[in-house]
């Protein structure tokens, strides 16, 4: 049997990522009390439920002494033999949460007469750090869209196979920021810059003009295998210590080419090698408006 337990800030998609994996077949519980997480799935295995893949949802609502045990609770349960658990954390940035309440209105649930909207959502932090610190891969909402955050978790999350591990390749431009939900960064920005090159400043690290462009570079293809190098060598090892997810960033000054070029370079060579590799350009994708997460 297959477990994840999902968990993240108020505000963050955890509603969307519940309602994506129910979508594939998983049998999904919202805000269960984590002490009582065992004998959940001690029921469910003694009565031969059906549902072979379950998510639970455990979040601030949970007495804080229940989430100061969660790392107990998870630690008894990856050692049951027949259960494949793993723990996701979705989070975003204080600003980007603040908007989310802003625009909808709605009600955090930590704050009361004493305690201010941004007060709740750092004091909702601390209470979950438990978990976070604990979290197989975590994933930085803040310019996802809805769309974009169910894709994602129904490719890494319940497109990933028991015993699998999910590689995702992530761009992104320094400029505006590392992502928070990377494992590795590579710094791409020594790399010659189509930026400068009139023609070239319109398009992406996508479009055949630019790849033609990078693609005759030495340095390109040397850092390309440097990298491709460096995960080929370390990969097994995270594999052998039961890691289920890795991410890794490319980062150049603006996210729009070099490291869109380097990370689909990585992802089509991993491809041919691994079932579950990803990639995500970051600054390529539209921001979320509003609130679309949870």
């Amino acid at each position: 049997m297959r477990l994840v337990v999902l968990s993240g800030r108020s505000g963050s998609g955890k509603s969307t990522a519940l309602q994506a994996l129910e979508d594939v077949g998983f049998y999904c519980i919202d805000n269960l009390p984590a002490l009582l997480l065992p004998e959940l799935i001690r029921l469910m295995l003694a009565e031969e439920y059906p549902a072979q893949s379950i998510a639970v949802s455990i979040d601030a609502r949970n007495l804080p002494s229940n989430l100061k045990q969660f790392p107990a609770v998870m630690q008894q349960l990856r050692q049951h033999p027949e259960l494949n658990s793993e723990t996701l954390f979705l989070d975003a940035g204080e600003s980007t949460l603040l908007r989310r309440y802003n625009a909808t209105r709605r009600r955090h649930p930590l704050t009361d007469q004493n305690q201010s909207l941004q007060q709740a959502i750092r004091t909702e932090r601390e209470l979950l750090e438990p978990i976070a610190n604990l979290a197989d891969l975590r994933i930085d909402t803040t310019r996802l869209s809805l769309y974009e955050l169910r894709d994602e978790i129904k490719l890494r999350v319940a497109g990933r196979s028991e015993q699998t591990l999910s590689l995702q390749f992530e761009s992104f431009g320094f400029k505006h920021g590392v992502p928070l939900d990377v494992d590795f960064t590579f710094d791409v920005r020594s790399l010659p810059n189509p930026y400068w090159v009139p023609e070239l400043r319109g398009f992406t690290g996508r479009d055949p003009a630019v790849v033609d462009f990078l693609s005759r570079a030495d340095d390109v293809s040397e850092m390309v295998q440097d990298i491709r190098e460096f995960v080929d060598k370390w990969l097994p090892r995270f594999q052998a210590n039961n890691r289920s997810y890795i991410t890794i960033g490319i980062g150049c000054t603006g996210g729009q080419h070099r490291s869109v070029y380097v990370a689909e370079q990585l992802a089509g060579y991993f491809r041919a090698h691994m079932d579950n590799v990803q990639v995500l350009h970051r600054e390529l994708s539209q921001p979320a408006a509003g609130h679309p997460h949870d």
